[in-house]
C-alpha cells in the first residue's frame, strides 16, 4: 500500500481536502497518513483538529508549530518550528508521498522537511497569483519544491510551466473545493438559523477579512474601513463574520471584530463555521465580503455575488460574480450596495467542474514508486525539453 501523507494547518484547508481524504480512506490501494498542525491545534483558533476527529479521520502526527503571536518575528519562528517538527513526523511516518494544498506558511514548513527527507511532494492550487500577500512567493516557493502539480486552471498551468516545471507532471484538476460543493445538501434556512444561532434579517452578508500581508500597519487601517461601511448598512442587514487565519496583525483584526459584534446585535463572529455550515451560509446570504480566496473559488458556484476588497486577491482568475473594489469605507460601502442588485444567474464558475479528486487519485495512482520522481530537470519554455 502507497502511503499517503495528507497536512492540513486550517479550518479552509482541511475542507478543500476533505473528500480526497475520505477517498484515500476507501481504498484499498492507498495508506491515509494525516498530519495536523497551525491553527487546527491552537485554542484561541477553536481546537479544530477535534472536527477532524469526530468526521472519522485518525491523526497520525500533530506539528506544534503556533506562537501566540503575529508579528513578523512570531511567523517567522513558527516557521521554524514547523520545519522542526515535520522533520520528526516524516522520519517517523515514511509517507511515500506528501500532499499538500495552497500557499500557507505551514505548509511552507513541511514542504521543506519533505525536500531535504528526499519525499516527494504532490502541490494542489499552485500557480495562482495573489499579488497583495507573502502567500504569493509562499506558493511559487512550494511549487519549486513539488514533483506533481494539480493546478485549478490553464492559467495556473501556464505560471507553473514558465517556472520550469515538467509539463507532463502538471494537471489541470480545477478545485477541490467544488467537489465538496457538489457532494453536500446545503442546510435549509431554519436548520441553518438554528445552529448559528442567529436570526438571518431581510438581506445578510458573510464576511471574511485576513490580513494584508505585504502592507506595512495597514491590515487594521483596512479592517476599520470596512466596519465603517458596515455600520452604514444599518441595523436590517445581517452580518456574519469568520474570523481570520494567523497571520500577521491577525490578532489586531480579531480584537476589532469582538469590539463591533459586541456593540451591534445584527452581527456575529465564528471562530470555524465549518464546511457544511459555512457553504450553508454562503447559500442564504445576498452577498459575500472581504478578501478571501474562498470568495473567488467557491461562492461563484452558489451564483452569488462577491465583493473582492483590495489587492489581497489581485491577480487571481475571477467569475463575473466578483465586484473588485478599493479599501476605502465610501468604495466598500458602493460595492455592497451594488452586490445587493446584483444578477449572478448565468455565472460559470471557472475552477472546474467539481471533480479534483477523482482526477488526483487517478494521477497519483499511476506511480508504483514517487521516488522517480525526486529528481528534477528545468523545463525551458518553448524549448520541449
Amino acid at each position: 500500500m502507497r502511503k499517503i501523507c495528507v497536512v492540513t494547518g486550517t479550518r479552509a484547508e482541511y475542507g478543500l481536502l476533505y473528500w480526497f481524504m475520505k477517498e484515500i480512506q476507501q481504498d484499498p490501494d492507498l495508506q491515509l497518513q494525516l498530519v495536523v498542525t497551525g491553527m487546527h491545534l491552537s485554542p484561541e483558533f477553536g481546537l479544530t483538529y477535534q472536527v477532524i476527529e469526530q468526521d472519522g479521520f485518525i491523526i497520525d502526527a500533530k506539528v506544534e508549530m503556533l506562537l501566540s503571536s503575529d508579528t513578523p518575528v512570531g511567523i517567522a519562528k513558527s516557521i521554524g518550528l514547523g520545519v522542526i517538527g515535520f522533520a520528526e513526523a516524516l522520519d517517523r511516518l515514511k509517507p511515500d508521498i506528501m500532499v499538500v494544498l495552497g500557499d500557507r506558511y505551514e505548509i511552507l514548513a513541511a514542504v521543506q522537511a519533505a525536500l531535504v527527507a528526499r519525499i516527494s511532494v504532490a502541490h494542489i492550487a499552485g500557480g495562482d497569483t495573489t499579488e497583495g500577500a507573502m502567500d504569493e512567493a509562499i506558493r511559487h516557493s512550494i511549487t519549486k519544491m513539488s514533483h506533481l502539480h494539480f493546478v485549478t486552471n490553464e492559467q495556473a498551468a501556464n505560471r507553473v510551466k514558465q517556472m520550469g516545471e515538467n509539463p507532463e507532471h502538471i494537471f489541470n484538476v480545477g478545485s477541490p473545493g467544488i467537489d465538496f460543493i457538489k457532494r453536500i445538501t446545503v442546510l435549509t434556512r431554519e436548520q441553518l438559523e438554528q445552529q448559528l444561532e442567529f436570526t438571518l434579517l431581510p438581506k445578510n452578508l458573510l464576511i471574511t477579512f485576513h490580513p494584508v500581508t505585504l502592507e506595512n500597519n495597514s491590515s487594521a487601517r483596512q479592517f476599520g474601513e470596512l466596519l465603517a461601511a458596515l455600520e452604514r448598512l444599518g441595523q436590517d442587514v445581517g452580518l456574519l463574520f469568520t474570523k481570520p487565519n494567523s497571520d500577521t496583525e491577525g490578532r489586531v483584526i480579531i480584537r476589532m471584530l469582538d469590539e463591533f459584534v459586541a456593540a451591534h446585535a445584527n452581527a456575529k463572529a465564528y471562530l470555524s463555521l465549518g464546511q457544511l455550515r459555512y457553504l450553508s451560509t454562503i447559500a442564504h446570504v445576498d452577498a459575500v465580503v472581504g478578501n478571501s480566496s474562498s470568495g473567488l473559488y467557491e461562492v461563484p458556484s452558489f451564483q452569488k455575488p462577491t465583493v473582492n476588497i483590495g489587492d489581497r486577491q489581485k491577480g487571481r482568475l475571477q467569475a463575473k460574480s466578483v465586484i473588485n473594489c478599493g479599501n476605502t469605507c465610501e468604495e466598500i460601502y458602493q460595492a455592497i450596495q451594488a452586490a445587493f442588485t446584483y444578477s449572478c444567474d448565468n455565472v460559470k464558475n471557472p475552477y472546474g467542474d467539481g471533480n479534483a479528486t477523482g482526477q488526483i487519485l487517478a494521477v497519483l495512482k499511476q506511480y508504483n514508486d514517487y521516488q522517480v520522481l525526486i529528481k528534477k530537470h528545468f523545463y525551458e519554455m518553448g524549448s520541449g525539453k
